[in-house]
């Protein structure tokens, strides 16, 4: 995606589309840590996802290993 620069005030912004927002779940009071290397710029999140949803990512990610492995696991725990 291509993007260019907004004027604002005395300062240019970057406008982030919505749907790209939702995906990285950054909120409008969201901090964000910008990164340079001379060359390019990197926007990452800086606060990890919230408890309640990175639970949730934990919990469906060992209920795949679990469906997987399930039989293997318990071999291994004997």
């Amino acid at each position: 995606m291509i993007k260019t620069l907004t004027k604002h005030g005395n300062s240019y912004a970057l406008v982030i589309d919505k749907p790209i927002l939702e995906l990285l779940g950054i909120q409008p009071d969201s901090q964000l840590e910008l990164r340079t290397d001379g060359r390019v710029l990197t926007i990452s999140p800086v606060a990890a996802p919230a408890p309640k949803a990175r639970a949730a990512r934990i919990a469906a990610a060992l209920d795949k290993v679990n469906t997987r492995h399930g039989k293997a696991l318990k071999r291994l725990a004997r």
